[in-house]
């Protein structure tokens, strides 16, 4: 069995990304700002790859996100700000501090007394609310995600998962009213209080709202496509069946799915 040294792996990556960095016009140009969004591409790649547990893919874009870190230290030491040690070094204390039931004397009894010390700690670091490490930028599902999990590390918490699923059918009837009244400002806000709480029920089952939607929506993407390809075989357009035909078709993919 090859046995394979990586020892010097990542002295090699930041060379190659130094040399990158002096010689490709490309890696020159590049700065915080316009790295940003390919950031964020290169992080819903990994996303995909998670959801789909495909190992390989994941490597692969681990190692592009690696790529990006030591791409934005490597600015930052150019504008003399921090290095790559320094990010290094303040993510090893910061571990170390937020952990005192592994680094020191610290008692606790399980994951969400673990969570809770966490909140508190970061507190202590000068955070104004136990809700302000929320990124204004994250997608709203996941933040909403992320308020309610952070929120519950204080007690702001339904008790059982009967009273969260009572509170989608209040919000739901809530929805129903405003409709009834066709205030179109009003439905929108009743309808983000109905995901809001379907959110808060996805938690009580113990489910990834952002990743249950969207397997959804790669089963409806499969399905639709199938469908498509079924239909359009004979060379006639999609947009010449009826509902009921396409409709009878996706049922059809749907059962075969299934088998």
């Amino acid at each position: 069995m090859e046995i394979k040294n990586y020892a010097q792996s990542f002295e090699r990556l930041q060379s190659i990304m130094l040399e990158l960095r002096e010689k490709c016009p490309w890696d020159k140009k590049q700065t915080i700002h316009t790295l940003r969004q390919l950031t964020v591409e290169e992080t819903y790649e990994l996303v995909d790859d998670i959801t789909n547990s495909n190992w390989e893919g994941i490597k692969e874009e681990l190692g592009d996100l690696l790529l990006h870190i030591l791409f934005y230290a490597q600015i930052a030491s150019e504008e003399k700000q921090f290095t790559i040690d320094d990010v290094i070094e303040k993510i090893a204390n910061k571990l170390v501090y937020r952990h005192p039931h592994i680094y020191a004397n610290v008692v606790v009894e399980d994951e969400e007394q673990v969570k809770q010390n966490w909140e508190n700690l970061k507190l202590k670091e000068g955070k104004k609310s136990i809700l302000s490490g929320v990124p204004k930028s994250l997608p709203a599902m996941i933040k909403a995600l992320r308020l309610q999990e952070k929120s519950k590390q204080v007690g702001f918490e339904w008790e059982v998962t009967a009273q969260v699923k009572d509170k989608v059918l209040e919000e739901l009837d809530e929805l129903q009213e405003v409709i009834e009244l066709k205030d179109q400002d009003k439905i929108e806000d009743e309808f983000g209080d109905v995901l809001f709480s379907l959110i808060n029920y996805a938690r009580f089952l113990k489910i990834d709202p952002e990743n249950a939607l969207e397997r959804t929506n790669q089963k409806f993407q499969r399905r639709f496509m199938l469908m498509e390809e079924e239909l359009t075989k004979t060379g006639k357009p999609l947009t010449d069946y009826s509902l009921q035909e396409m409709d009878e078709k996706w049922n059809e993919i749907k059962k075969n799915e299934q088998k």
